[in-house]
């Protein structure tokens, strides 16, 4: 199990740099982010999360109960498409304790990247999984998506978040 980093830890706010070679040992960091994704009952983890600033990233949308459909992307990229307007949904982090907020994203996307072998990948997303990818390739560029909420919004996140920690010590 890894640990994985909470806001307002300064870490995930790095960008991460692209994978030259994708190594054993990296073969064997991306299944140990998933375990650790499944176990905190997450549908997506980027690197950055659990400390490594790489492009790499684990998502499996059939979770947090199922784990039937594991990707392990490195140096994913995202490409609008055009036309395909917005949607704005409910998000969470594993990142971000105890909060959610709505976020607007692409409706649509086309995404390109290397799977665990190091072969190319490419294939459209929409619904969950576009956003999915769209907040963890946001980890990678050092971005939560409470950066994408109103400076109110995100004010009043910082005052509880402060008033839980301030309970805890």
């Amino acid at each position: 199990m890894l640990k994985i980093l909470t806001y307002p830890d300064i870490n995930l706010e790095k960008p991460s740099v692209k994978v030259e070679a994708i190594t054993p040992e990296l073969q064997k960091f991306s299944l140990a982010m998933a375990e650790t994704m499944y176990n905190a009952s997450g549908i997506g983890l980027a690197a950055p999360q659990v400390g490594r600033h790489i492009r790499l990233i684990v998502v499996d949308i059939s979770g947090p109960e199922k784990r039937e459909d594991l990707m392990v992307l490195f140096n994913p990229e995202i490409i609008p498409i055009q036309d395909a307007g917005y949607v704005e949904g409910e998000e969470g982090c594993l990142s971000v304790e105890d909060y959610r907020s709505n976020v607007k994203r692409y409706a649509e996307i086309s995404l390109k990247a290397l799977d665990s072998k190091g072969s190319p990948v490419e294939f459209e997303a929409s619904g969950l999984l576009s956003v999915c990818l769209q907040h963890e390739i946001d980890h990678l560029d050092g971005t939560l998506f409470i950066d994408r909420i109103s400076r109110l919004k995100r004010s009043l996140y910082d005052k509880r978040l402060k008033k839980m920690r301030n309970r805890v010590e």
